[in-house]
């Protein structure tokens, strides 16, 4: 047996244990493990459905963010005065009072930890002018990325007023993907989403609020760095998660899974063996082929490179 159908005889096996494995866990409506630095889709179930993203969508906040500091029509630094709308954000706040003030940094460090949906109203309105126009840039960024089967309502993720699900934020997997292949490729988002614990506002209030990042995945699960969860009673708890070993850089988003506990086992499960999975393909690749350039977003892969994918019932 040469090396080759010896690599895609253990990926079979393999994939008859994680299913086996994957069977004491629960569910999740969608899941979806990219590379990141290749975009190729190393894993999908149910990739394509369509659910509301939850604090998830702090993410694409950080994203229209970056945008406007590299435009130079803010900085780090700019100083954000608290107002009463900022306030309408319960349940998960770092308690904004109106005329605080504090550096978009705090603010950045608040939603990525904590996930303050104050500080993404406060965000939201210091960029956007207001948080409708701060929704619009959402979109705009949602559809120059390709995320073509997403809508934003909120920069916070929280549902709408009228409880319906359509009415809210709403995105697939494979969309929330693309997302965050986009950002660890190309901003600083993990200077954030890498942080266990921090205290907010140091020099703006007194005493400081403890901050303890939500993805408990860091310091547990090898690499892992990032990058944000998410959970309302509509969304389900929602994780999109990234690791790094040894030069090479996984993606997980699963969403709508029934509480955080299995979440977490199938994430971690999930970025091992997408780990295995890349090793695996990267040694039946030909070695004369040469690799593409990582690119902003996700691109399909070559149709006549080999994939191998496990099933992992849901």
């Amino acid at each position: 047996m040469n090396f080759t159908r010896f690599a895609l005889f253990t990926a079979l096996a393999f994939s008859s244990a994680a299913a086996a494995s994957a069977r004491s866990y629960a569910a999740y409506k969608g899941a979806i493990v990219i590379d990141a630095a290749s975009g190729r889709v190393l894993f999908e179930d149910n990739a394509d459905a369509v659910s509301p993203p939850a604090s998830m969508t702090k993410l694409m906040t950080f994203a229209v963010l970056n945008d406007r500091i590299r435009a130079g029509a803010l900085s780090l630094q700019t100083r954000v005065v608290i107002v009463p709308a900022d306030q309408r954000a319960a349940p998960s706040i770092i308690d904004l009072k109106p005329r605080e003030v504090f550096p978009i940094v705090e603010l950045v460090y608040a939603m990525m930890l904590h996930s303050a949906n104050d500080a993404a109203l406060a965000v939201a309105r210091e960029v956007g002018g207001s948080v409708p126009g701060f929704v619009r840039l959402m979109n705009e960024k949602a559809r120059a990325l390709g995320m073509n089967h997403t809508t934003f309502r909120s920069p916070n993720g929280l549902p709408p007023p009228s409880r319906r699900i359509s009415d809210g934020d709403l995105t697939t997997p494979r969309d929330f993907a693309i997302l965050c292949r986009y950002l660890v490729l190309n901003t600083d988002i993990l200077r954030y989403t890498s942080v266990k614990n921090r205290l907010f506002g140091v020099n703006s209030r007194f005493p400081p609020t403890p901050m303890l990042n939500h993805n408990h995945l860091l310091g547990r699960i090898q690499g892992v760095d990032g990058l944000k969860t998410g959970y309302t009673a509509a969304a389900g708890s929602c994780l999109s998660a990234t690791a790094l070993r040894n030069g090479r850089r996984i993606i997980v988003v699963m969403m709508d899974s029934p509480d955080a506990k299995s979440r977490d086992l199938r994430v971690a499960e999930l970025i091992d063996r997408g780990f295995a999975t890349a090793a695996i393909i990267q040694s039946v690749r030909p070695v004369d082929r040469p690799t593409r350039p990582a690119t902003a977003a996700a691109t399909p892969a070559d149709p006549s490179e080999p994939v191998i994918r496990f099933v992992v019932p849901r």
